[in-house]
């Protein structure tokens, strides 16, 4: 197994840097699933815990080398803590390059290098060795991508800030919030205890084009689709999310699964929180 991989762009190690500070937010252990045309952070635990999955894309990296187990399953699956990995390449908010390789220091170590130019004509270097755990290919199954059966309803999100601090009052009112939306580009936020009602209403904010192509014939636009769940974890998904994303979803799957969507250039974001 080998894999070597190394970012020169200044605006793509700042996503990358940004990217593994969410992770580290959401998941206290991950694992990076090293694939020829990206890497995916996974999620380990429990069906009914919120999932997260992270991807970043072959493009982002100016060089990326990658062997995994043998032709067949050309992948790499590492265990690592996500803290350890958001803090080694925080380093590198001044670099000018970051370099991640999978190496053998006495145990498998995912080894960070973050370069910094001391003065012309010369670097000095940062090295983290990460100690990983390398998943046999039994254990694979279990950090495949969270899979949502097609939702009922997709609506682009308002700006994140806004929507951040209204959870954030909810959550101070109730454990757990109403999230609701339809085709017509509406999205409603409630929390409701026996003493209060708060509920916010967003309007025209959109759809994407293939949810409203597949709308069923005889479906009302109108209609609202919702799904209830513990505040706490809509809640770290927002206190937890770093990147500005050019493009950000709600997809509901009614009654059983909220699915959050944040896409920036080659970096993307899910978050699967179950119905509660």
């Amino acid at each position: 197994m080998k894999f070597r991989a190394r970012i020169t762009s200044k605006r793509f190690i700042e996503l990358f840097i940004q990217v593994n500070s969410t992770i580290a937010k959401l998941t206290k252990v991950c694992v990076l699933r090293v694939c020829p045309d990206r890497l995916c952070f996974c999620p380990m635990g429990l069906l009914s815990e919120a999932k997260l999955w992270g991807e970043v894309r072959r493009n982002v990296f100016h060089h990326f080398c990658m062997e995994g187990v043998s032709q067949e399953f050309n992948e790499i699956y590492l265990e690592l803590t996500s803290e350890h990995l958001a803090r080694a390449v925080r380093n590198a908010s001044n670099a000018s390059s970051l370099k991640l390789q999978l190496t053998n220091k006495l145990r498998p170590c995912l080894t960070v290098v973050v370069e910094l130019a001391s003065c012309p004509g010369h670097t000095r270097a940062m090295v983290h060795d990460l100690p990983v755990r390398v998943l046999p290919r039994r254990w694979w199954k279990e950090c495949t991508e969270p899979h949502a059966r097609g939702s009922d309803v997709s609506v682009y999100l308002p700006a994140m800030k806004t929507l951040k601090n209204m959870v954030e009052r909810m959550a101070n009112v109730g454990s757990h919030v109403l999230v609701e939306a339809n085709l017509k580009g509406k999205l409603n936020l409630s929390v409701e205890t026996d003493g209060v009602t708060i509920k916010s209403y967003f309007r025209n904010l959109g759809n994407p084009p293939n949810a409203v192509l597949g709308m069923s014939e005889g479906k009302d636009p109108e209609n609202m689709v919702q799904v209830r769940v513990d505040n706490r974890k809509l809640l770290r998904f927002f206190d937890g999310q770093q990147i500005n994303p050019t493009m950000a979803l709600c997809n509901i799957l009614s009654n059983t699964l909220l699915h959050l969507v944040l896409v920036h250039e080659d970096i993307s974001l899910q978050y699967f929180i179950p119905a509660s």
